[in-house]
């Protein structure tokens, strides 16, 4: 997925004439605390709802109020991931998408963002979440596949959180079975450290039972 794939038509630029008062109600209107800002179609930078703190006369232009922008931007070939690490690093709720040329073409939301992850992560499939913990220099993501493939499932998402000054890496998978006891064994034959499960459907029956009876209980 490319940022020129996730651009929202929904966010127009604000025009570098634009009164206060119009940047105020467009933020407020698309709930974004940034927006683009463009003088004749060319890309000024990023306006922040911060920079107005101090404007009391919300009827000049932003031209007069003399802001200063933030011109970060980013490449409309670039990856979703580097999309992620700008937002990311400039605290932006919006991200300005230019071509070669330094042509604008849109921006990209932090809501856009969500939405996608939510598909790459696969978090809308129903599958059980197995989180591994192992050193970083022994890690193989190809030998943890291939363990969880000989049980017939599929691995629906994977991803790996490493810890500066440790060599220690947890390595979380979502698989496409809620059932999950024989990769957990299939693992732990493999001295691979369990760190945590999530939507297991057989850890979750025993709480299922117990509260039937709790409840059977309480009905006599």
């Amino acid at each position: 997925m490319l940022a020129n794939g996730l651009i929202s038509e929904a966010i127009p630029p604000l025009n570098y004439f634009d009164t206060i008062q119009r940047v105020l109600d467009r933020m407020d209107e698309f709930r974004v605390s940034h927006l683009p800002v463009l003088d004749d179609g060319v890309y000024l930078g990023v306006l922040s709802d911060d920079d107005l703190i101090e404007i009391a006369d919300y009827s000049i232009s932003i031209k007069d109020a003399d802001l200063r922008f933030n011109r970060v931007f980013i490449d409309q070939y670039q990856h979703i991931y580097d999309v992620i690490q700008v937002l990311s690093e400039s605290h932006l709720s919006v991200l300005a998408v230019l071509d070669e040329n330094r042509t604008y073409l849109g921006v990209i939301s932090i809501n856009t963002i969500i939405e996608h992850l939510g598909k790459i992560a696969a978090i809308k499939e129903p599958g059980g979440i197995i989180v591994l913990e192992m050193d970083s220099k022994n890690s193989s993501l190809g030998h943890i596949a291939q363990i969880i493939e000989s049980e017939n499932t599929q691995i629906l998402s994977s991803y790996i959180t490493s810890y500066m000054d440790s060599t220690r890496t947890e390595i979380t998978i979502k698989v496409n079975r809620t059932e999950i006891s024989g990769i957990l064994a299939a693992l732990s034959r493999y001295d691979y450290n369990i760190l945590a499960t999530y939507n297991n459907i057989k850890e979750d029956s025993g709480a299922t039972d117990r509260y039937d009876q709790l409840m059977n209980y309480l009905s006599i």
